[in-house]
This record gives structure tokens, C-alpha cells and sequence, in this order.
């Protein structure tokens, strides 16, 4: 087979020859008609790509759009029972002609032509010149194979463009060896897979940390839950990110700031129905300054306690997801953290990135605690009693108690209609038992638990509109009403419970464009004065 490829490329060559065109082709930086023609082969080898996506046995069928749904819904080959097929000769979804547009239609928009270089390099021991601006998204550990999802694509591509890139195809299978990723199969066992990241990951950060503009910041995105932790050292953190940070810190780069930017969408299939992160959030490097000092394991919770809670602060009004916050919060964390040569424990002993972001998160836990000093009596109860029961039933007795505590009664509770008493048993009542006709303006007794679940009950209900609506008449209060939203989500998600999680996520996820509609509802309602 390599031979008879070979003999078809002789023949291209001396058909090259005879027409007399004397430019070579793309892969030698030729120009003219030789050198467009394998420009252009490459577009089509993207639609034969893209059309052996919906043209295999993992294809799904798509009952809300009726359509076959190709075969990455993530990142992943999942197993199915059953396929759908999709006619490639039809003008419909998994056909030549979709292939075909999906693979030109980026190009309408792509910047003027322009002269520029790209180059392929191992980023761990490449070395370009220096003073470049850099951004980078890294691998994420363990959690995405790309190499091995690679080969999906790669067998056309090679069947398709070898003659035309042929250092490119020249291996059978995308070349795997020095891909870093901590994959225990090919390394043996997990420790040694870890140890291969992180020698590769701080070799890579130190290059860029040698070459970066130093003017310009360094951007690293990352979008990891880091909720996930170790079995040996649970509570630590999520084994990617400290292994990632620790590169960072031992490669000479500080963090200096964070930005969330939401990247993912709602309708993603990883997305749908879960606590999925809905942000990517852009660690901002630069170098650490040659006479950073060292510091004591006090003065960095010192320093992180006056640091961390108004940048938690911060980060809720922004926007930020429930779910991303304690994502988000390792930014500002590890700015304080990273900002010092070293910092030391009362033994002499260097603190590791995993206890630094059990201290983050330690002190994000309080932050959010905290914020119950806003709350009214009847909405602490509440919290107090959901922590513990949350929607089911319990006694009396001790729904009577805890109301003494938080200086409040059970006929008050029940008056500010989020709690039903019968029977010598007590309950708090979900958002859809909450009267549809609740008015926070004419509310006797209004809670910032009521206007929480009441925004949870219209915009599931309702959606968008309706709960901007909502949100107007709720006026000043509202700021008070998310930070309640953080914190159930946060309670929620410590005690695994994601069905009863996800509506706080989904209620701060669409709090800007609540906003939004409240501001334009009271624009309308002041031009008719």
C-alpha cells in the first residue's frame, strides 16, 4: 500500500511536470495553481471529517429536533443501543452538502489576510524568541484523552491530505508519547502518570514564563471543578488543578488576578439536567519578582482573610455561577498565595498548593456563611433548619427550639408563609407550593427565603420574563436574595445534593439578564407616568 501511494505521488509530480507549472505544492511554500489546489483539498478533507461524525454507529437521535445528533456530545465516544442514520444525499443534518457549509462557513469571517507564521512545538521544550504574548489553554490533567479522540479524525484526514502534508500523516495513529496528560496506561500506575505531568507541566509554564512580554500578562484558561478531591487526602482539592498550580508556582509565575468569562453553553449535553460549569476562568500570570519575600503560614491566612471575601464579593455580583464560585475563588487565593517566594508552616516546612487551597476554601465556606448577617430572623431559621431537614418534615419540638435561637416563632414563620405546621410536624415549603399571587410590595412579612424561592418558582414556571418581572418589585432587597442563592447552592452541593441544587445555579446563572429585564419593565412603567 505505501508503495502504491507512493507511485501516485511520482505520477502527481510528473503530471505537475508535463502541464509545466514549475511552483511547488503547499507543503513545499510553493505558489500558483499546484500550491492552491492542495490549499483547497484541505476543506474538503474537513467535510469528509466532519460528515464521518454522523455517518457512524454512535450517532444518537435528536427527538427534540428530530434529527440524527453526531457522535460528540462530549468529549467522549459514548456506547448507545441503538443509532440513527443520516442520509448523506439529503440537504439535511449529516449530509455532504451540511458538511460541506459547516467547513467554508468560517472562513466568511476570518480576519483580512495578513502575513503571519505558525509553528507546531512541543511546549515543553520548544524555544521561540522572547517578549510574545501569551494565552494558553492547558490540558486538564486526566479529564480529556485528546490524543486518543484525535484518531477519530486523524484516519481521514491522513487517507485525505498525505500526499499533500506528508510529515504531517506520517505516523499511523496521532502520536501519543509526549502528550501531557496524566493517563496511568500509559505510564504504569497513577503516581507515575502524575509525576510525568507535573515535570512536563512546570517545564512548559517556565518557558513561557522565560519568553512572556514583560509588559504583557501571561492568560491561562481553566475550567476544572475543583470540588473533586483526592481518596487519600480527601478535602484537599481536585488532583488536576493542585498538580496544575503547583507547575505554576514552581515554574516562577504568580497569579495576579482571575476573570470569569462564560464560555459554555446551557445546551450542551454535559450541561443539560447538571451542575456543569457554565464559566472557563482566565488565571492572569506574570513573573514573580526576583526579591519576593517568604511568609508563615499565619500571615497567609492573615493576608487571605482580608483578601478573599471581597473578591468573593466581587465575583457574585459579576455574575459568576454558583457553580464556578469556588473555581473562580482559587484566583484571588492563589494571587496572595503565589505573591510570596514561599510560604512556611511552625515546622519549617513548606506549604504545599493542596493545603493553600484547603485554607481558600476554609475561608470561602466562612465568606459565605457570613453573608447570613444580611438575613432576617425568619430567613436564618430557614437556612438553619434547610441545612439540616431541608423540604422534608420533622417535630415540632424542634422547629420551636431553633426559633428561639434565631429570636423568631413558628406562627411567624407560618404567617411569612414558607413554613406549614399541622399534626406536631413542621416542613418548609418547596417553591412550587408558594402562592402564585405573592406581591413582595404588599408582603406583611416579607423574608429574603420568599423572594428566593418565589424567583425560583416564576422562572421555572414562567422563565425569564416573568421573573424580571418578579425581580422589579422586589427592588433594593434583590442583592440580598442572590447571596441567599449562593449559599443554598453551596449547602447544597457540600451535602450532595444536586436535584435540589440546581435551581439556586440556574436562578444566579440568569440573574444579569433578570436585571436586565427589570431595568427595561421600570423604563416602561416611568415613560407611562
Amino acid at each position: 500500500e505505501r508503495e502504491r501511494e507512493r507511485e501516485r505521488e511520482r505520477e502527481r509530480e510528473r503530471e505537475r511536470e508535463r502541464s509545466g507549472i514549475d511552483t511547488g505544492p503547499l507543503r513545499e511554500g510553493g505558489v500558483g495553481p499546484a500550491a492552491y489546489a492542495d490549499a483547497v483539498s484541505v476543506y474538503p478533507a474537513f467535510a469528509v471529517d466532519r460528515l464521518a461524525m454522523s455517518g457512524n454507529a454512535l450517532v444518537r437521535w435528536n427527538a427534540v429536533g428530530q434529527k440524527a445528533q453526531h457522535c460528540f456530545g462530549r468529549q467522549a465516544l459514548p456506547m448507545i443501543w441503538d443509532f440513527a442514520e443520516s442520509n448523506p444525499f439529503a440537504s439535511a443534518t449529516g449530509s455532504i452538502e451540511a458538511a460541506i457549509f459547516h467547513s467554508r462557513d468560517p472562513l466568511a469571517s476570518m480576519a483580512p489576510p495578513a502575513t503571519g507564521t505558525a509553528h507546531h512545538a512541543d511546549a515543553v521544550s520548544q524555544r521561540h524568541s522572547r517578549h510574545r504574548v501569551v494565552s494558553t489553554d492547558p490540558p486538564y490533567y486526566d479529564n480529556i484523552g485528546y490524543g486518543d479522540l484525535s484518531d477519530f479524525f486523524y484516519v481521514w484526514l491522513r487517507h485525505s491530505l498525505r500526499p499533500v502534508f506528508p510529515d504531517l500523516f506520517a505516523t499511523l495513529a496521532v502520536p501519543k508519547t509526549e502528550e501531557l496528560v496524566a493517563t496511568p496506561y500509559r505510564h504504569g500506575d497513577r503516581s507515575k502518570a502524575e509525576a510525568f505531568f507535573l515535570a512536563g507541566m512546570e517545564q512548559a509554564m517556565r518557558r513561557v514564563a522565560e519568553q512572556a512580554h514583560p509588559a504583557q500578562a501571561v492568560t491561562i484558561y481553566y475550567a476544572f471543578k475543583q470540588t473533586e478531591t483526592k481518596s487519600e487526602t480527601p478535602g484537599i482539592g481536585n488532583t488536576g488543578w493542585e498538580t496544575f498550580l503547583a507547575a505554576l508556582v514552581r515554574s516562577g509565575l504568580t497569579v495576579s488576578g482571575t476573570w470569569p468569562i462564560r464560555t459554555e453553553m446551557r445546551t450542551r449535553q454535559v450541561g443539560m439536567d447538571t451542575n456543569a460549569l457554565a464559566s472557563s476562568i482566565v488565571l492572569v500570570c506574570r513573573q514573580r519578582p526576583a526579591d519576593a519575600r517568604p511568609a508563615s503560614w499565619g500571615e497567609l491566612r492573615k493576608a487571605l482573610q482580608s483578601a478573599l471575601p471581597p473578591a468573593v464579593v466581587e465575583l457574585q455580583k459579576a455574575g459568576i455561577a454558583p457553580v464556578d464560585l469556588a473555581q473562580a475563588a482559587i484566583g484571588p487565593g492563589m494571587a496572595v498565595f503565589t505573591r510570596y517566594a514561599g510560604v512556611f508552616d511552625q515546622d519549617g516546612q513548606r506549604v504545599t498548593v493542596g493545603q493553600a487551597l484547603a485554607l481558600i476554601n476554609e475561608i470561602l465556606d466562612r465568606t459565605l456563611v457570613e453573608q447570613e448577617g444580611d438575613f432576617d430572623a425568619d430567613t436564618r431559621w430557614a437556612l438553619a433548619w434547610f441545612t439540616e431537614h431541608h423540604f422534608e418534615e420533622s417535630e415540632y419540638g424542634i422547629a420551636e427550639t431553633l426559633s428561639k435561637a434565631k429570636n423568631t416563632s413558628v406562627e411567624g414563620l407560618v404567617e411569612a408563609g414558607i413554613l406549614e405546621s399541622r399534626g406536631g410536624r413542621v416542613r418548609l415549603l418547596r417553591p412550587e407550593e408558594l402562592p402564585e399571587d405573592w406581591n413582595p410590595i404588599t408582603d406583611r412579612r416579607l423574608t429574603v427565603w420568599e423572594m428566593v424561592h418565589h424567583l425560583v418558582r416564576v422562572l421555572e414556571a414562567e422563565g425569564e420574563a416573568a421573573a424580571g418581572q418578579l425581580l422589579r418589585r422586589i427592588g433594593g432587597r434583590a442583592e440580598t436574595a442572590r447571596a441567599l442563592a449562593h449559599l443554598l447552592y453551596a449547602l447544597c452541593d457540600r451535602q450532595k445534593r444536586p436535584a435540589e441544587a440546581r435551581p439556586y445555579n440556574a436562578l444566579v446563572l440568569s440573574w444579569p439578564e433578570l436585571q436586565k429585564l427589570a431595568r427595561e419593565e421600570a423604563g416602561r412603567r416611568q415613560s407611562l407616568l
